[in-house]
């Protein structure tokens, strides 16, 4: 491990203290956790699959132009679970 040298104010060092003598933890545990839980969340993330796919999206077709409203398109749906 390399060491990482920082200036914090005075009541978050006793707080990251106070932490630390609670959890059983060193302050340098804490600070680790504490700093790699922040770039985790500020980092890259893996895109959601409608982000992936959004160009996607009603890009298609059916030709049928009352797919969504007309109930006879429901006709016989599901019927293969029985």
């Amino acid at each position: 491990m390399t060491t990482l040298t920082i200036k914090i104010p005075e009541d978050l060092k006793r707080n990251v203290e106070t932490v630390a003598r609670f959890s059983g933890k060193s302050v340098s545990a804490i600070v680790r956790e504490s700093l790699l839980r922040a770039v985790r969340k500020a980092g890259p993330r893996k895109p959601t699959l409608y982000e992936r796919t959004k160009d996607l999206c009603g890009a298609g077709s059916s030709g049928i132009n009352d797919l969504a409203t007309n109930p006879q398109h429901m006709k016989g749906f599901g019927s293969w679970q029985q």
